[in-house]
């Protein structure tokens, strides 16, 4: 608990951009996650392109009274963001305000209930697992290889759980294969049809240039965005609640 004895809030750091899809979407996110808890304090930041800054609603939950708070790294995969970028704001921040207890949570995926977010988004574009039909699922791609890492054995992952032909990782940048090697290999290799699960938080300049690499070579389908999907609402409650529970028990 914090000082005033309600529980301890959530601040949320995504990674932001200056298409105003994502923030809406983002927004939409959380106003599904402070519907499973209602009244608890949940609030929103940004790394980049929108307002506040991590460190400007850090500075707003202080004003407020709060000496405790949850810091969720509301990214996909565990990588530069999350390893070097957010945690340099909150050394600062501890610095100016020492008392101001911050929980540092993992970052959404990977975790289950993601790979069923994928699925549903799949089911709503008309997709199905089929022995003619290869998937790919599309991430933003990292310099971090361990972050790609995720995104392939969440493929396979997915091949274990449905008769897809085949199940391939292709990233927007930053790594290979690109949407569109992948398409054409899959192509090339038999597939009557290709699907592209596009696994991103939000909608922006990455999510068009999947989609557009990937129709380009050959794709059938390309799916939304995992976007405000009800699953992701679950995972960031699940963070919080690991966080907290880690932090204290190391107390």
């Amino acid at each position: 608990m914090n000082a005033s004895q309600q529980p301890v809030p959530l601040l949320a750091v995504a990674h932001g951009s200056d298409d105003p899809r994502s923030a809406a979407t983002v927004a939409a996110i959380f106003e599904r996650v402070r519907a499973l808890r209602p009244g608890w304090d949940v609030r929103v930041s940004y790394l980049d392109h929108v307002a506040p800054d991590p460190a400007e609603a850090l500075a707003a939950l202080a004003a407020d009274g709060m000496d405790e708070v949850v810091v969720l790294p509301t990214l996909l995969t565990d990588a530069f963001h999350s390893k070097v970028d957010l945690p340099q704001v909150l050394e600062t921040v501890r610095e100016r305000d020492p008392w101001l207890r911050i929980h540092y949570a993992g970052t959404l995926g990977p975790h289950p209930l993601l790979v069923e977010a994928v699925e549903r988004r799949l089911a709503e574009s008309g997709a199905r697992p089929d022995p003619g039909t290869a998937l790919v699922l599309a991430s933003t791609g990292s310099s971090d290889p361990k972050a790609n890492a995720v995104i392939s054995t969440m493929a396979a992952e997915l091949a274990g759980r449905g008769p897809w032909r085949e199940v391939v990782s292709a990233h927007a940048v930053m790594a290979s294969p690109t949407l569109g090697e992948a398409v054409t290999a899959l192509r090339a290799r038999g597939a009557r049809r290709v699907v592209v699960s596009e696994y991103l938080l939000a909608p922006g300049f990455f999510a068009d240039r999947v989609r557009t690499q990937a129709l380009e070579a050959g794709a059938s389908v390309v799916t939304d965005v995992l976007g405000n999907a009800p699953e992701l609402a679950r995972v960031v409650w699940d963070r919080y609640d690991a966080a907290l529970a880690a932090d204290h028990a190391m107390a």
